[in-house]
């Protein structure tokens, strides 16, 4: 039986990372044979890269950890329903499957906008686990947001 919630507090300890500068609170972990091979949190205001989601980085890092693209008998855990962007990135690299927490009804991508990660018309299909610590990735995510708010900054 796989701990899911064992590496969801991994994936949310990157989203505090995140959170601590500026960022907003995602993150991601990579794992494979019950070990995490990557790890990752948002970069995009630090690196000034539209790119630098949490999933982006911790996909790459994998990648470059098991000298293969390709993440076959991979999992990612993520502490927000990924993007289209992102999403488009967990079919290409074949992983197995997504682990997230709350869905994101405004970009969400493996489910509640788009269903990119199981389209029946591309190549490879994963398999979705969702609400995996999904309260705490949520009150993280609304602390940030009112703190935004609440310093006039837009997001």
């Amino acid at each position: 039986m796989i701990d899911h919630q064992r590496f969801m507090s991994a994936a949310l300890r990157e989203a505090e990372e995140a959170y601590k500068k500026n960022e907003v609170p995602v993150g991601a972990v990579v794992v494979r044979n019950d070990a995490i091979i990557a790890r990752a949190h948002n970069q995009v205001e630090m690196l000034q890269d539209p790119t630098a989601h949490a999933e982006i980085i911790a996909i790459g890092a994998a990648a470059s950890y098991i000298g293969s693209w390709r993440l076959k008998g991979c999992t990612l855990y993520v502490t927000l329903e990924p993007c289209p962007m992102c999403a488009g990135a967990i079919v290409l690299s074949r992983l197995d499957r997504v682990v997230f927490g709350p869905f994101d009804s405004k970009m969400g991508a493996c489910s509640t906008i788009y269903n990119i990660v199981r389209d029946e018309r591309l190549n490879h299909r994963v398999e979705i686990i969702s609400g995996i610590l999904e309260e705490d990735s949520r009150i993280l995510l609304r602390e940030f947001f009112a703190k935004k708010r609440e310093n006039g900054k837009e997001f």
